[in-house]
């Protein structure tokens, strides 16, 4: 006997009719790398919520890091313990050559098993490239369609002949309703399913929302007005056609509470020093004792991409010193303090910098007690100087 379809409400904040997908899986659980390839896109969606800084520029994210090269993608991998990877842009498809050499060496670092989707739009996907990203592959593909223009729909023919998942996933637009309903209809029996996203503004340039008079919900969220209620309409609209494909509708309350929050505590239990405490949100309190000339403040991190060669040699040596210092006169464990060669700052136990804070001044550097991401880029939640 077939169970009956209905809209259940999961218990990370989402509604679902049918299966999760196996991408969605994963990423509920904080065990998605989120793999960047290229800011650089075909289209320029205007409710697009990429920052300014990866916006049609040709730069690759590793979840926050900036990447050089896969060796950077697998070390972050292995920090978050990740399982799977989820490639987004831009889109992907216009480094095609790029993606498929990353596919290839994350499924060989991490096996067949660590699952890769992949986000792209239907202006890019001919035969050819499908079939070459399937061949390195691919486990699920994710297509992004104009809602305005159905002239490449058809295209998604080009994926339904291949061994993987094959889903559609866009946002939830106030204003377009009767265009996700004809898209839904267009899509019965051709994917496995169909996401929809609550919308969300942004600070980026790209995400022109505000200009076309939408607003959020409320003073807390992120979440457009009007995005909510039109994804349950969906949902109800897809139960009572009896689409063939399963509908999960991701609430930007999933992606803030449970898919970015279970991935940072993933990292922070692989990259805590032995003396950080780890907070539950999986923040990381620290000691730190940074140099006089190069504080947190609003253009600290322009500060450390502007360092020259020269420059990190100098303080590396410093901070070095004062370790040594700190270690041979007051006793304190070796084991006790790191150099954080990326941000060129000393990281300790919060008691060590409040018992010392004293003697760190006078050696003419400021001690601090900081709460913060345990991301590549560090983001300070909380910041005290002692």
């Amino acid at each position: 006997m077939v169970a009956k379809r209905k809209i259940r409400k999961t218990k990370f904040f989402s509604y679902l009719i049918g299966t999760l997908p196996m991408g969605c899986q994963h990423c509920v659980r904080g065990e998605k790398l989120v793999m960047f390839v290229t800011g650089l896109c075909p289209r320029n969606c205007s409710y697009c919520p990429i920052s300014d800084k990866k916006h049609q520029h040709d730069v690759t994210y590793a979840n926050e890091w900036p990447t050089r090269d896969v060796h950077d993608i697998i070390k972050e991998a292995e920090l978050t313990s990740a399982r799977g990877a989820g490639f987004t842009g831009g889109d992907p498809l216009v480094k095609l050559e790029r993606t498929l050499t990353l596919i290839k060496a994350l499924k060989r670092r991490f096996g067949k098993k660590f699952h890769i989707h992949l986000y792209t739009s239907f202006d890019l996907a001919v035969p050819e490239r499908l079939k070459r990203l399937h061949d390195a592959g691919l486990d699920e593909i994710r297509f992004h369609p104009d809602l305005d223009d159905d002239r490449l729909w058809e295209r998604i023919e080009n994926a339904t002949g291949l061994d993987w998942d094959v889903g559609v996933e866009i946002p939830a637009i106030p204003g377009k309703k009767e265009k996700t309903l004809k898209l839904m209809k267009f899509l019965d029996r051709k994917i496995n399913f169909l996401n929809i996203n609550e919308l969300e503004v942004s600070d980026a340039k790209a995400n022109r929302l505000g200009e076309q008079g939408m607003r959020t919900k409320d003073s807390l969220s992120y979440g457009v007005k009007g995005s909510d209620a039109l994804a349950k309409i969906i949902l109800r609209e897809a139960l009572k056609n009896g689409y063939s494909f399963s509908v999960h509708y991701c609430t930007a309350k999933l992606k803030d509470r449970v898919q970015l929050a279970r991935r940072i505590q993933r990292r922070a239990r692989n990259v805590k020093q032995r003396f950080d405490i780890v907070n539950k949100d999986g923040t990381l309190t620290r000691g730190v004792i940074y140099l006089p000339f190069l504080t947190p403040s609003f253009n600290y991190n322009d500060k450390l991409e502007k360092l020259t060669a020269k420059q990190k040699g100098f303080m590396r040596k410093r901070l070095l010193i004062a370790k040594c210092h700190l270690i041979r006169d007051y006793g304190v464990p070796a084991s006790m303090f790191f150099v954080d060669a990326q941000r060129f700052r000393i990281l300790t136990n919060p008691g060590v910098v409040q018992h010392l804070a004293g003697t760190i001044r006078e050696m003419g550097m400021k001690p601090a007690i900081v709460t913060e991401y345990p991301t590549w880029d560090a983001l300070i939640v909380e910041l005290d100087w002692v």
